[in-house]
């Protein structure tokens, strides 16, 4: 951006993304007309011809000529890709998307946007394989008439009295490239359609009476060029705010829209779509539930359809339990910066007394400087099914409940009656109402308030065994008694339905909550995805199957039930899901004929898996909706946290080899170093001073490179030794040792190298043999006393060896300065190396890791003990246990 635009002048963020997520992808062009036969077809062939001629690689996937000869001789020099047979449908072709994407070319043609694909294909729409196309970075051409919109479905069925079945979701257009009007007279089209050229005879005569009339054409020509007056007045808009130039701009608008499980709030989301479009502003669909009410059956499975519709058409959905709507929507409108609320409102009878205000009415009352839009229903609009018959059993469980109820109260009050006189009877059917609506719900409490006002009346009200009422106070008693009745059945069985809704979503959260503990135990991605899938099927009763990664594979990770499997179809959805981030398979548009619908498993990190639920064709309700998307998000996190974990251990493992090299390096630079340039100085001296040199200095020249070759040999046999160690390749010898010899020896070979250290040793008479390998046990021992040298301090290194219960102890003591205790066990890592005391090289830091790997090679145990004496030194205590009578200690692997 230039420096010359100030803060007013700022670029779009929000186009500048999008731009930059446009990057790769192919550009759609949508030829649009307003009715079939105006020439859709034939302009794009014909700028297609125009587009080979100049070198671009243009492919013909698919086009419809509907035997128009002009359209067809268009093809002509143009290759076509052949179509394949579709897969249940014998003698139908269909439009070989996998061959397209293998062509790759630069521009495809895909006729008609708004066709349907035959059963069997990856997709049911032809836009969903268009969009494809357009993912992989082809360009792509297609065709559409406008009555195809969705939004403008039930228009265009007020215009023409046709409802249209094949239909496009608004955003495929909104989202397109580029839009080529292409525009006929309605007279003139007539004309075409007369001369033959837009259909066969036959089928013209019957779309002239039906569809093509004057009037119909020239409603939709309208609503055509309104459309693409949108899409351009969006164009400039997007083109000014991305090269930041100032103008006058109109405030912006952002609409509310209200919608429930009604039939008319189809239309109420198809209204506030055009609204929207018409002031491009985005609007956001919410369905309203009330909190304190039973949600019926098929009230989800509607609410999801208007849903798919409201985000065909561009919009956001939310969902809203409340027990005050108007309140909760006026913060929404707060928190949203709503302009505008679209409401469904309908047609009422206001001489019904008890009418309260309607949604509409009270957001017209408080919502205070925003605009309400009402839409009402039609006289002739269909009514919202009514509420499925109760299975029969349910019927009578309430009649039997409310018969009993009543019966009893009737039969307890005569009881009582007859041994003392009752005032206030009327209590035993009003506990016998209250009795049924808890027991059974709302039918069984009216039922009982019916049946206990005429068996009051029957048997308590004089005249007696009759239905007539004498005295004017018993009318009024009885009336009062029959409206709290029912007042009181209804309060009860609204309790009950509202204990059982808290009920289902206190299983609901406790079955979550168990699952969230569950995985909070859990570390293992393995462990994750079986406790996953195991509540999924709990939950649902659904076979459920988690897909993985596995390099560049998908396999099946966890199944549940076990022995489920996976076709080719399954497999392909569960890709599609995961390399799209999007469902697929059942009841999706992305291979439906799946038995599991596919969902990702999507982390802050990306997608870390798939979810496959076999719903068997059911539709998904809205708990079970909420309820999936609950788990799928835990274990998603799961997934994630336990990935993060192995490879947080990964790290830490490389980090540790980083650590390990660097410390090798730098022991070998040093260790192989300072021998080294020591031999070669001496070796140098020899060879320029010869026989000049005193033969004392001579001697002492090479007892230096005998000892820095020792030391250097010892360095690499450590180095060896510790390979061995780490590879599994060290050979254990099993002979009787007689630990006393092995000891002797090893002060032996240490006084050649150390002969100023004093080593004293005690070694119990009775010390018994022992199985092992007297070089490995002679090595570790000469390994703790160079160690012990280092840290002496002049004073001498005691050996011990003794036997304790089962077990040979050989201990290293020497008197130095000791080990702190939080390092006692960090001595026996490889490279670690303490301060010295008496000035030697600190050596390569592997003594006593090769003495612990050799040890424990044997079958033994080696730790270390500070102080040892007064408060001073370090002991280095080595056991090994005996074997049994007749029988041998294997060795470690």
């Amino acid at each position: 951006m230039s420096d010359r635009k100030g803060n007013d002048e700022r670029l779009d963020p929000d186009l500048l993304l999008a731009s930059a997520g446009a990057e790769g992808r192919g550009r759609l062009t949508v030829f649009l007309g307003a009715a079939p036969g105006v020439g859709k077809t034939y302009a794009m062939l014909s700028r297609a011809g125009r587009l080979r001629d100049s070198g671009i690689d243009v492919v013909i996937g698919l086009v419809e000529t509907h035997g128009r000869a002009d359209t067809a001789a268009l093809l002509a020099g143009l290759e076509v890709l052949p179509r394949r047979p579709a897969a249940e449908n014998r003698g139908i072709e269909a439009f070989d998307l996998d061959a397209a994407l293998a062509r790759h070319p630069r521009v495809m043609i895909v006729d008609e946007l708004a066709a349907s694909n035959p059963t069997g294909s990856r997709h049911p729409k032809r836009y969903q394989d268009i969009e494809e196309l357009l993912g992989a970075g082809i360009d792509v051409w297609t065709a559409l008439n406008i009555q195809h919109l969705e939004s403008l479905a039930d228009v265009v069925a007020d215009i023409t009295g046709v409802r249209v079945r094949e239909r496009v979701p608004d955003v495929v257009l909104s989202k397109s490239d580029e839009v080529v009007l292409v525009d006929l007279p309605p007279a003139e089209l007539i004309e075409r359609l007369k001369d033959g050229k837009v259909y066969l005879p036959d089928n013209a005569r019957r779309a002239s009476e039906l569809f093509f009339r004057l009037g119909n054409l020239t409603a939709l020509r309208e609503l055509a060029l309104r459309r693409t007056a949108d899409l351009v007045d969006d164009d400039v808009v997007d083109y000014v705010k991305r090269h930041a130039i100032k103008g006058a701009w109109a405030s912006s608008e952002r609409l509310i829209v209200c919608i429930g499980p009604d039939g008319l709030s189809e239309r109420v989301v198809r209204t506030a779509s055009r609204l929207a479009s018409g002031l491009n502003a985005p609007f956001i669909v919410v369905s309203l539930e009330r909190a304190d009410h039973e949600v019926r059956a098929d009230d989800p499975a509607r609410i999801d359809a208007l849903f798919r519709l409201a985000e065909s058409l561009g919009g956001e959905t939310r969902r809203l339990v409340s027990t005050d709507f108007v309140s909760d929507l006026l913060k929404l409108a707060r928190s949203e910066h709503a302009t505008q609320f679209v409401v469904g409102s309908k047609i009422r009878r206001r001489w019904w007394p008890f009418r309260g205000p309607t949604l509409g009415e009270a957001l017209v009352a408080r919502a205070g400087g925003l605009a309400v839009h009402l839409i009402t229903e039609e006289r002739d609009e269909q009514p919202r099914p009514a509420r499925p018959r109760r299975r029969l059993f349910v019927q009578v469980s309430a009649v039997a409940h409310a018969v009993a109820s009543v019966a009893l109260a009737t039969a307890l009050g005569v009881a009582i009656g007859r041994l003392v006189p009752l005032s206030n009877v009327s209590l035993l059917f009003l506990l016998a109402v209250v009795v049924s609506a808890i027991r059974a719900g709302h039918v069984a409490a009216l039922i009982a308030a019916v049946l206990s006002g005429l068996a009051y009346n029957f048997f308590f009200i004089q005249p007696l065994y009759t239905f007539t009422i004498a005295s004017p106070h018993e009318v009024f008693a009885f009336t009062v008694f029959l409206v709290a009745a029912l007042f009181a059945g209804g309060l009860a069985s609204r309790v009950r339905e509202q204990a059982e809704m808290a009920r289902a979503r206190a299983v609901a959260v406790q079955s979550l909550y168990d699952f969230a503990r569950k995985l909070s135990r859990t570390a293992r991605t393995e462990d994750v995805l079986w406790a996953a899938v195991s509540q999924l099927n709990e939950s649902f009763g659904r076979p459920a199957v988690l897909l993985m990664p596995n390099g560049e594979e998908l396999t099946t990770a966890a199944a549940w039930p076990p022995d489920a499997e996976l076709d080719v179809t399954d497999m392909t959805a569960g890709r599609w899901a995961f390399e799209h981030n999007e469902p697929a398979g059942q009841r999706t548009g992305t291979l439906p004929a799946s038995a599991y619908q596919f969902r990702p498993l999507s982390s802050p990190h990306g997608v870390v898996g798939v979810c496959g639920i076999g719903w068997g064709g059911q539709e998904i309700d809205g708990q079970s909706e909420r309820m999936l998307l609950a788990v799928m998000d835990q274990a998603a996190i799961a997934i994630d946290r336990a990935r993060l974990a192995d490879e947080s251990i990964a790290q830490a493992t490389r980090l540790q080899s980083e650590t390990l090299r660097a410390a090798l390096l730098s022991s070998i630079s040093h260790d192989l170093r300072t021998p080294l340039a020591t031999i070669t100085g001496a070796v140098t001296s020899l060879r320029e001073l010869g026989d000049r040199m005193e033969p004392e200095s001579r001697d002492d020249l090479l007892l230096t490179i005998e000892e820095e070759g020792a030391r250097l040999s010892r360095f690499v046999a450590n180095l060896l030794d510790m390979t061995r160690i780490e590879s599994g390749s060290l050979e254990v010898r099993r002979d009787w040792l007689d630990v006393a010899d092995v000891i002797r020896a090893a002060v032996e070979r240490c006084r050649r190298y150390f002969p100023d250290l004093v080593v004293e040793t005690s070694i119990a008479a009775d010390l018994p043999l022992m199985q092992g390998d007297g070089v490995l046990l002679g090595q570790v021992l000469f390994n703790l006393l160079d160690n012990a040298s280092k840290y002496a301090a002049g004073e001498p290194v005691r050996i011990y060896a003794r036997r304790e219960a089962d077990a040979i102890v050989i201990s290293v003591t020497d008197l130095g300065s000791g080990i702190a205790k939080a390092d006692l066990e960090t001595v026996f890592d490889k490279f670690y190396r303490r301060g010295k005391a008496d000035g030697r090289a600190p050596g390569t830091g592997l003594g006593l890791s090769i003495a612990r790997g050799f040890v424990e090679a044997m079958g033994g145990t080696i730790h270390a003990e500070s102080p040892a004496q007064r408060r001073r030194g370090t002991r280095m205590v080595i056991r090994f246990p005996l074997p049994e009578p007749g029988k041998t200690i294997a060795a470690l692997p």
